[in-house]
């Protein structure tokens, strides 16, 4: 095994390559005045391309005259550990310290074990404030489907800084404000009280201890992704030199939805003297996570009651408009006091409990915070709250084993890329912090496009259910169920929402909240002008057809008629109805038309010069739409004719609708060129185009291309410019035969590599201004085997959060819809699994880097276990079945593995 020692000397890196008996090569790498995190990764590039192969490394001691000779880092922020890290992921390696080389006998297994810890664990250390500290407290975030918390330490505060928030799922409100001179409304995802704030003032001070006063030596965050515990390890110091180390450990159980809890553990290095402990319960919080939101009307609740005696207090408050209540019970218990010793002050908008005890120098001292929230809208333990928790680890025990059930059902294993397999599974760890099978069952919620973890979007859920989705399709379908619920159960508001707009049917709101009204802003804030302007995103009708498509998936996969009968049927049939009161016949063309919407790519509204809003015949519109007709003719195969007979009475639905609807499908308009080119959108190919060169040479990061031209005073509805997969996302969503199928319906002929060339035309039209427009192109580049591109894109989606590549949107909360997609697309795309066809169908396609991957998954029923290798699929599955692979049928018996070489 050949590996790396590395020496980071005042100015050059010494890189020595070795085997466990020889050394094999030396280089000195040079720097001057390091910079943290660039300088770091100039190092690890040329590290790279001198060293392409090796198993691990060891990180030598770091002197003193490092830090002496260049002055822009610090051990804070630049220390043994976080240089280690950032190599360690720069390279794609377990590292270890040469510390943890001493005391290891094996040095094979060492690396194996730290390859482990790192694929399980997120660690930050040090302490950046502002976007960057919004964005580590995101990605630290804890939960379990009902409620999530921001991964702060217990003594930060609302802030500039840094930004602790309690989120309960399905929790708004609505507030206006003046914006540009104009009352607006919106609804906001609320932030409720802060009951996880401790702070420390040591005798004689006068000082509570503030991370913006105080001097900060040491700061390590961890989250455990395997069991969802939070731990930070702190060393700091007050203005009068008195040290302390303070370790605190957070879990939101996931086994027991109202509760969460805080061990809170105090060390003083270097005195004894007497010490106060404070625990608050803050109402006074508001919502402050975005930024260009701040202006805008951000207390959202009032306080209804306070209470506090001995070691209990509790606080109550109801939301302003939406009357939701939320309760907070709060027990604490210590090893250092008893309930007498406990002082509380109830304020006007909070309750401070103070703790006084005398501390000796090292000895330990450990405080727990037990949380029960419980909320309204969840009735059931609103009526019935559970019992109050006493300890800390009896419901880590509870937690960490419901956290053991969810990844034995949800983990892919990858061999061979350390960093693939931690970034696959922070995906899922923050999926399943956004809905879980444990918690979310009996609630009337969905899945928000930022999770549990922030406020942008206000919370809203969007059209990303359709990336979101089949991550509990495949893994959880029960879940995946309740979330088709919540569309459901605001049928009534999407019919409603289509009369308003003089359409028949059910058409859905693009941003949906409490009650499934049309919650979408009707001005944008552009932060790079300052300006407000009109928002036409309520155009996107294509929310609707997402809701469609996620149904049929659900069925398709579940095999749950009971669910179509009672209710996915109807869903389609109104949606259906929708698209068909909104498509025109055309004398001229003699095919139909839909107008007035918008795409996915989002960025045209109109057409140039237009004064009004709205695009006509959107390709991926009027092609889902011809799904969606040719589905529900399928669907309503499923009913007898009693069935029948009810839903078309509930629904007004007659035979002369489902004529016109057939009509429809073999009859709608899209735009396509000689070279087979789908155009976006009627009039697509008359628009102007971008100097890409240029404009990446003028503003570097373009990813909001419609911000940039809007700011120069142009439009981007003059351009051919894409924010994200428009026309492409057919392919996404269907197969490559079913887009044949339906375009040879409509009469439409193109070559037989358009697929190729739509890929090609758009990828060059494309800014990526979303995170999940580079997982949609990674899978249609590796359907046309473009492999190097679609590993490219696929990378760049895998990090996307994690290093926050669109400059600051991670601080606003994680991206559920791209976390979901990467999963989806590295089980369909890479191991090749096809769920849409009535056998599991399996056609590998493992990326050049992996031997093989693990995984589970249902279908129909079934539940299965694969690994996927270059050449062989081992699958188990728990019923006699017959699955496909390589378009070869197999019988399997249950229980029993089968191995199938290709």
């Amino acid at each position: 095994m050949n590996f790396l020692s590395l020496t980071l000397k005042p100015n050059a890196l010494h890189v020595q390559a070795k085997d466990q008996q020889h050394s094999l090569l030396e280089q000195t790498l040079a720097f001057s005045d390091f910079k943290f995190p660039q300088t770091g990764e100039v190092l690890a590039a040329q590290i790279k391309e001198k060293f392409p192969t090796v198993a691990g490394a060891i990180f030598n001691a770091i002197t003193p005259e490092f830090y002496t000779e260049n002055k822009q880092v610090s051990s804070l922020n630049a220390g043994l550990e976080n240089l280690t890290k950032q190599f360690s992921e720069l390279l794609n390696i377990p590292i270890l310290t040469a510390s943890q080389v001493s005391q290891e006998t094996d040095l094979v297994a060492a690396f194996k074990k730290k390859a482990d810890y790192l694929t399980w664990n997120l660690d930050y250390f040090g302490y950046t404030p502002g976007k960057e500290e919004y964005s580590v407290e995101s990605l630290l975030t804890i939960g379990n489907g009902f409620m999530g918390l921001r991964g702060t330490i217990p003594e930060m505060t609302l802030s500039k800084d840094h930004y602790p928030a309690t989120y309960v799922a399905g929790l708004y409100n609505e507030e206006t404000s003046e914006v540009a001179g104009q009352i607006v409304e919106n609804e906001d995802f609320v932030n409720t009280p802060n009951n996880q704030y401790f702070s420390i003032q040591v005798a004689g001070t006068d000082e509570w201890l503030h991370l913006e006063t105080a001097t900060l030596h040491y700061l390590h965050r961890n989250l455990d992704l395997k069991t969802g515990l939070f731990t930070s390890h702190m060393i700091i110091e007050d203005s009068h030199q008195h040290q302390l180390k303070i370790t605190a450990q957070k879990i939101v159980n996931m086994a027991q939805k109202n509760h969460y809890s805080i061990r809170y553990s105090i060390q003083p290095l270097n005195f004894s003297k007497k010490i106060i402990v404070k625990t608050t319960t803050d109402g006074s919080v508001y919502n402050y996570n975005v930024e260009r939101y701040r202006n805008l009307t951000a207390k959202h609740f009032h306080i209804t009651q306070l209470l506090a005696e001995k070691n209990k207090s509790m606080i109550e408050i109801e939301t302003n408009q939406s009357k939701i209540n939320v309760r907070q019970i709060a027990t604490i218990t210590g090893d250092f006091f008893d309930t007498a010793a406990i002082k509380n002050t109830i304020c006007k908008e909070s309750i401070e409990q103070t703790i006084p005890f005398t501390a000796k120098e090292n000895n330990i001292y450990t405080l727990e915070k037990h949380v029960q929230v419980t909320a309204s809208i969840a009735e059931q333990s609103w009526e019935n709250p559970p019992s109050l928790v006493t300890s800390f680890d009896r419901e880590f025990a509870e937690s960490k084993s419901a956290w053991e059930t969810l990844w034995k059902k949800s983990d892919i294993q990858i061999s061979e890329d350390l960093m693939s397999q931690k970034l696959l599974r922070i995906h899922a760890y923050h999926l399943l912090v956004s809905a879980s099978p444990f918690n979310n069952n009996d609630l009337d919620v969905s899945v928000t496009a930022r999770g549990l973890h922030g406020e942008a979007y206000r919370g809203h859920i969007f059209w990303d259910e359709i990336f979101i989705l089949p991550f509990y399709i495949l893994h959880f379908p029960e879940t995946a169920k309740q979330l088709l619920m919540y569309r459901y159960n605001r049928l009534g508001k999407a019919k409603e929402n289509a009369r308003d707009n003089h359409y028949e049917g059910a058409m859905y709101p693009w941003q949906s909240g409490l009650d499934g009204s049309e919650d979408t802003q009707k001005l944008h804030l552009n932060p790079l002008n300052g300006e407000w302007g009109e928002d036409h995103s309520v155009l996107q009708r294509h929310v609707s057809l997402a809701i469609a498509y996620n149904v049929w998936m659900y069925w398709n996969n579940s095999g749950d008629d009971c669910f179509i009968k009672e209710y996915g049927a109807e869903m389609l049939l109104e949606i259906a109805n929708f698209w068909r009161s909104a498509a025109t016949w055309d004398e001229t063309t003699q095919r139909y038309s839909i107008a007035n919407v918008m795409g996915p790519d989002e960025f045209h509204e109109a057409y140039p010069n237009s004064t009004e809003s709205g695009l006509k015949n959107n390709a991926y519109t009027n092609l889902m739409v011809v799904w969606l007709f040719e589905e529900l003719e399928n669907i309503l195969s499923l009913l007898n004719t009693q069935e029948k007979t009810e839903l078309f009475s509930k629904t007004g639905i007659t035979q002369e609708i489902l004529k016109q609807m057939n009509d429809i499908r073999k009859r709608l308009s899209i735009e396509v060129n000689d070279e087979g080119i789908i155009a976006q959108y009627e009039g697509y190919f008359d628009l102007k185009e971008i100097d890409w060169e240029q404009a990446k040479e003028k503003y570097g990061n373009i990813y909001r291309m419609d911000r940039i031209l809007k700011a120069e005073g142009q439009s981007p509805d003059d351009y051919k410019v894409s924010k994200q997969a428009d026309t492409l996302m057919l392919f996404y969503n269907l197969n490559k035969e079913k887009i044949d199928e339906i375009l040879e319906e409509l009469g439409y002929d193109l070559p037989e590599d358009y697929l190729e060339k739509n890929l090609l035309y758009y990828l060059n039209r494309t800014s990526h201004g979303s995170t999940l427009s580079r997982i949609v192109h990674a899978q249609l580049a590796e359907e046309v085997a473009f492999h190097d591109l679609s590993w490219k894109l696929y990378q760049e989606a895998l990090y996307s959060d994690y290093q926050d590549i669109q400059g600051g949107t991670t601080a606003e909360g994680i991206h559920t819809g791209v976390m979901a997609a990467t999963i989806y697309v590295t089980l369909t795309t890479y191991a090749g699994v096809d769920i849409k066809k009535q056998q599991l169908t399996i056609q590998p396609n493992l990326p050049k880097k992996w031997t093989d991957m693990r995984f589970n998954l249902d279908h129909k029923g079934v539940h299965y276990q694969l690994t996927i290798s270059k050449n062989t699929v081992q699958i188990c599955s728990s019923q006699d079945t017959t699955v496909m692979v390589k378009n070869h049928p197999y019988q399997l018996t249950a229980d029993e593995e089968k191995v199938i070489t290709y």
